[in-house]
């Protein structure tokens, strides 16, 4: 069932972030949704992906510490994605080799958390 596409400047949020992230798309495909830049299901590195604020997951290392550190009060620590692609991507559209990123699509963190995306960014295709 096809799926709204996701471009540049949609909005993502992980699990264990305490704010959502706007997506970059880098422009190396050209391939562009309703005049912005699409995403692929490989958009999941930091250039995509800075950070989600802070990160609240006790398996980054550094929220452990600085928990630990307060005596088990949680304490959370700036967010520095470690992302796996995007799963699943569409079935039919693919953007320089790779399945398009569409709406549903999830990824997950080195530190367990789930990001989903909350807004693709584009309104009228669907791939």
């Amino acid at each position: 069932m096809p799926q709204p596409a996701v471009v540049e400047g949609a909005l993502v949020q992980c699990s264990f972030g305490l704010a959502p992230a706007s997506l970059v798309v880098l422009p190396a495909s050209m391939v562009t949704v309703e005049s912005m830049p699409a995403a692929d299901i490989t958009c999941c590195t930091p250039a995509n992906i800075p950070t989600f604020g802070m990160c609240t997951s006790l398996s980054n290392p550094e929220v452990a510490a600085a928990t630990s550190a307060a005596l088990g009060v949680l304490t959370p620590m700036p967010c520095v994605p470690a992302l796996t692609p995007w799963v699943p991507g569409s079935e039919t559209t693919m953007i320089g080799g790779k399945p398009a990123l569409v709406m549903g699509s999830t990824c997950t963190c080195a530190f367990g958390g789930v990001v989903q995306i909350l807004n693709p960014g584009s309104t009228k295709t669907l791939v």
